[in-house]
């Protein structure tokens, strides 16, 4: 990892359900790999993964657990918003 690749990430993830499930990680890649084969999350392993809706990269883990718990606090029509602006700027990051 070069001092210019994030640290962390603050990520969504779209269920079956219709849901999105909000996390956080230091390896973006390998945790939407585990939650897509059912190794990830509780939640995630019940109402299985269709893809990533949202990533932001962050400088550490603490950043990134801060951006975690304030995506947490947003409404449904908030989260789905931030999804929609990340997929209309090109998925950046993913």
């Amino acid at each position: 990892m070069t001092d210019a690749s994030p640290k962390a990430w603050a990520y969504m993830i779209r269920c079956q359900n219709g849901s999105l499930y909000t996390g956080w990680t230091n390896d973006l890649a390998a945790r939407v790999a585990a939650h897509q084969a059912g190794r990830g999350a509780r939640y995630t392993r019940a109402f299985r993964v269709l893809a990533l809706a949202w990533a932001e990269p962050q400088p550490n883990k603490a950043a990134a657990l801060r951006r975690e718990a304030a995506v947490k606090k947003m409404t449904k029509a908030q989260k789905e918003a931030l999804a929609a602006a990340w997929e209309a700027a090109g998925r950046p990051g993913a």
